[in-house]
């Protein structure tokens, strides 16, 4: 059971009304239709590509596809990164007649054992043609847009000493960092609001990164939220960052680049994982931190052990807030319980406990796509939760002039992240400086 907190998160905004799946749904300007709808109830959000399984938010920061919906008749947009306004429709897509009770859900129990549908019904040609056009109607990711933008965002052009991407707690920490010692700096980061991991904290979450984006602002940086970096072109210019936003496009050339893109919340391998109602312990944790909402009222956190000690502050706040939560080590758990919500962990010792979330706190993983498209050299390490970052103790990585730190380079959680990115910004201003004599 869901439900908002008496207490008004700090930055809540105004009360509106949105339209989601034909019902209305109060919900806070600034705050993201993904919020809002569960808040409202709502855990069935899409259905998965091929068998229309259920699917809901997990991460709450764009980078799964357990969200995705039509908005105002443009298809595919993550919910969790879709800001409430009067007037906006939100719709399902890829279900008939909604995501809560979609008909075509059919073909994953017709299809009970898999489906190949690349060799369905080959032997006539005649009746393959058929079948790929229904399993074109039953598949995809939405109709194209009702209407076509014709207009081109202005393009800005950022020429820095230091480009930071990540507005995360190491990458604020390396832009103020870096422009209090007086270098030209401007930081990218995608997610609606700058904070990134600290966000997920409910013991002060929202303060800290408020104090954290003012300190690098007043320092001199230029902060740039809602804004992708999608690619680094090295031959253009000398080397120029795209990143883009609803509203503006910007080519970025810096002299130095510090990646501090954080990691990626992570689903741990246990049998039906992909129900909605099971969801990331950090989307728990900013949920309650960043939206005032408790995400459940029984909770079943299961816990990868090496997270367990940064996993606990979300736990005990959630507790405080009312919650029942148990806490599960992962080879605990045999499977989750229930299809179109979540109603249960079963165990391997047999007991089963009932619950209406599933919590999952496991490593995240280093978010390096970014800094491999400037050949910096990344290794694979478990004990990092994936492909980390490789740096010296300075921050440099393996391409000259780009710098790495935080959670990109290996998991440390939010506190020591900042004093990373502190560190690395301080030891860039002084490459900066050395350069300069």
């Amino acid at each position: 059971m869901t439900r908002r907190l008496p207490l008004a998160a700090p930055l809540r905004g105004l009360p509106t009304e949105v339209s989601v799946a034909g019902a209305t749904v109060r919900g806070f300007t600034g705050e993201s239709v993904a919020a809002a709808a569960l808040a409202s109830g709502a855990r069935v959000l899409s259905r998965s590509l091929k068998y229309h399984r259920p699917r809901g938010l997990f991460c709450l920061e764009g980078h799964c596809g357990g969200c995705l919906v039509r908005v105002d008749g443009v298809p595919n947009l993550r919910a969790c990164q879709v800001t409430c306004a009067p007037g906006l429709k939100v719709e399902a897509q890829n279900a008939f007649p909604s995501a809560e009770v979609d008909l075509l859900g059919a073909v994953d129990f017709v299809f009970a054992r898999g489906m190949d549908h690349h060799g369905l019904m080959t032997g006539s040609a005649v009746l393959n043609q058929l079948a790929s056009r229904v399993v074109r109607q039953l598949s995809g990711l939405g109709k194209l847009p009702g209407a076509v933008a014709t207009a081109t965002p202005p393009v800005a052009e950022h020429r820095v000493d230091v480009a930071v991407i990540g507005g995360g707690p190491a990458g604020l920490a390396a832009a103020e960092a870096t422009a209090r010692a007086g270098a030209s700096t401007v930081l990218l980061d995608d997610q609606l609001r700058l904070g990134g991991s600290l966000r997920a904290e409910p013991s002060a979450g929202p303060a800290a990164a408020a104090r954290a984006e003012e300190a690098a602002a007043a320092a001199g940086a230029l902060l740039l939220p809602r804004t992708g970096a999608i690619a680094y072109f090295p031959e253009d210019a000398g080397g120029v960052l795209l990143a883009a936003s609803d509203e503006r496009a910007a080519r970025v050339h810096a002299r130095h680049w510090i990646w501090a893109t954080g990691g990626y919340a992570q689903n741990l391998a246990v049998p039906n994982n992909d129900r909605p109602g099971v969801v990331a312990l950090r989307a728990v944790g900013r949920l309650l931190a960043d939206h005032g909402i408790l995400a459940g009222e029984r909770i079943c956190a299961i816990v990868d052990p090496a997270v367990r000690r940064h996993a606990q502050a979300t736990v005990d706040a959630l507790r405080a807030a009312g919650a029942e939560v148990s806490v599960l080590d992962v080879s605990e758990v045999d499977t989750v319980r229930g299809r179109s919500g979540v109603t249960g962990v079963d165990l391997v010792d047999g007991r089963q406990l009932d619950c209406d979330l599933v919590a999952m706190a496991a490593l995240p993983a280093p978010a390096t796509e970014g800094p491999r498209q400037q050949g910096c050299a990344v290794v694979l390490d478990p004990a990092a939760g994936g492909f980390r970052l490789v740096t010296d103790d300075a921050g440099r990585t393996s391409a000259p002039t780009v710098w790495g730190c935080g959670d990109v380079c290996g998991y440390r959680g939010p506190r020591e992240a900042a004093a990373d990115g502190a560190r690395v910004g301080a030891q860039v201003a002084r490459a900066l400086a050395a350069e300069a004599t």
